[in-house]
């Protein structure tokens, strides 16, 4: 990996709910890649969630408390760096909604929008990153295919930035039919609707099944905890992991949804 030609920033990584409590290594891997990239690495320990679940959920008064605390956290950093293009999604495209009453908490806001980033695009928008070679005896050497997560694709544009990366690793790359179809997570919709919930995530496993690719690949926790849930149930073979994990080549915890051992 060759950093930008602008050399060091400072980088605070948003770590997500998802992640903290469910899948460390994940964030391991984005620090991994960051540094790798250039980047100082900071993950602020004040830091709670992005607010999206109370947001959606129509509670402006929760979402706006915790956005005050993403404001007060992490607006002195160059960056703010998101492994999920939900959470990121939730603090470019929304923070600032939630401070349409208070002109000078908005300005704020609007600034830290603008450089928070879903990890990936910031690797390869931000820093210019155009491959990843660990040499020949660390390549991928994987069949996967690959899942855009709504919020990833249709509020950050993350879309060719992981299948670059990937390819550049040694990855052979299956696409699916329907890939940038949701896979009925949807945050809070998995509950309030968890019949039509069931039905999306049984007609993407169709599609990754379709592929014959034994590994699944997307880059937000909610998706893939959601569809590893389901091909479990479902008696799958096929393995699921986040895409920082496979770039950052940290490959020592077992796939999402399966047990050390």
């Amino acid at each position: 990996m060759t950093p930008a030609p602008d050399a060091a920033c400072n980088v605070a990584l948003f770590v997500t709910c998802l992640v903290d409590l469910f899948r460390p290594s994940v964030g391991m891997a984005a620090v991994r890649l960051l540094e790798e990239s250039g980047c100082t690495v900071h993950v602020p320990t004040a830091q709670t969630c992005c607010g999206q679940p109370a947001f959606n959920s129509g509670d402006r008064a929760t979402a706006r408390e915790l956005g005050l605390q993403v404001l007060e956290t992490f607006e002195t950093f160059d960056h703010v760096v998101a492994p999920s293009g939900s959470c990121a999604g939730m603090l470019r495209k929304h923070l600032p909604e939630l401070f349409e009453d208070d002109p000078a908490l908005q300005v704020r806001a609007r600034a830290l929008a603008a450089r928070c980033h879903e990890l990936v695009s910031f690797l390869v928008d931000i820093r210019g990153i155009e491959g990843i070679d660990r040499g020949e005896e660390n390549k991928l050497n994987l069949t996967l295919t690959y899942h855009d997560s709504c919020a990833g694709l249709r509020e950050m544009g993350v879309k060719e930035q992981p299948r670059k990366l990937l390819l550049s690793c040694g990855a052979d790359l299956v696409e699916m039919n329907e890939a940038e179809t949701c896979c009925g997570f949807g945050g809070t919709f998995c509950v309030k609707y968890p019949d039509i919930s069931l039905k999306m995530v049984d007609d993407k496993l169709r599609n990754v099944e379709a592929t014959g690719a034994p590994l699944l690949v997307a880059g937000d926790m909610g998706c893939l905890m959601n569809m590893a849930g389901r091909l479990s149930r479902l008696g799958s073979d096929v393995e699921v992991r986040h895409v920082a994990e496979l770039l950052a080549g940290e490959l020592a915890e077992p796939p999402i949804g399966r047990k050390k051992g």
